[in-house]
């Protein structure tokens, strides 16, 4: 059995949104020192958080953490397509016969990633793009482009990790883990959907347009929600925070061409990911 798959077949015995909720506590616990410590293992920009490491009296706070005004500027190209997040470009692709890339010889269906099969025929021949979020990174999600939210669909599910090891060996793992779905409408881009996908000791995910949702906490039902008034938002505002690092999946309709950016590169939030096809 090789290395992953022996990880896989231990993380399978192990509860792991109990621990997710238990590493959420011990997060939250006071301590300068932790922080620190925390800051300078994963080596984590210090200069560019909206305040001094001193102001941050726990790891949770660090971790979502807002930035200083102007550091991350967005491409100034109307018609560009702007990352939402810090994070490493993992996969991104065509959506063809419903179906995305997960990793090499390993894929997942739309359906299954949002909860519908009515809403993910609507992307068939369009693009989705997967960005990882690091320990170190920025964990604010932001607006691709201006536009207004339409709803959410939140998925509770499993919390495996989303490491390369169960990226690689752990079947429609995006599709199986929690997650919440913000679905845009959006200018000059049409309908997107903005896929926020838990993991293990993200067991918390929330919203800034709707305070009311709270995820891992033993919900059973998938919740759907539409605006009857959609809210209006520019690019770049935020959208919601994860509670530790994971993955946001982007899924496109046919109108936007991704840039051919080398799979792996590590993108910022506000820069350009593609056009307007």
């Amino acid at each position: 059995m090789s290395d992953g798959k022996l990880l896989i077949g231990t993380l399978s015995l192990v509860p792991k949104k109990a621990l997710s909720r238990g590493v959420r506590g011990l997060v939250q616990v006071r301590s300068a020192m932790a922080v620190r410590r925390f800051a300078a293992k994963f080596g984590i920009d210090l200069a560019e958080a909206e305040h001094p490491v001193e102001r941050y009296g726990t790891i949770l706070e660090l971790f979502t953490r807002r930035l200083k005004p102007g550091v991350r500027p967005l491409d100034p190209d109307p018609r560009a397509l702007l990352s939402p997040v810090d994070a490493k470009l993992d996969v991104y692709g065509k959506i063809e016969g419903g179906r995305l890339v997960q990793a090499k010889g390993r894929e997942y269906t739309l359906a299954a990633l949002l909860g519908d099969e009515a809403l993910a025929a609507r992307y068939e021949g369009g693009s989705f793009a997967t960005l990882y979020l690091s320990p170190k990174d920025y964990h604010r999600i932001h607006s691709p482009a201006s536009g207004r939210v339409l709803g959410y669909t939140y998925v509770p599910g499993e919390l495996w990790p989303v490491n390369a090891a169960a990226v690689r060996h752990v079947d429609s793992l995006f599709a199986r883990n929690e997650r919440v779905i913000t679905h845009l409408e959006t200018a000059p881009f049409g309908r997107m959907e903005v896929v926020m996908v838990g993991a293990t000791n993200v067991g918390h995910m929330t919203l800034a347009y709707d305070e009311a949702l709270r995820t891992n906490v033993g919900a059973k039902e998938v919740v759907r929600r539409a605006y009857d008034a959609p809210l209006a938002l520019e690019r770049g505002a935020e959208l919601g925070v994860f509670e530790m690092g994971s993955t946001v999946i982007l899924v496109l309709e046919p109108k936007v061409a991704l840039d051919p950016i080398p799979m792996g590169s590590f993108v910022r939030m506000g820069t350009r990911l593609g056009l307007t096809a």
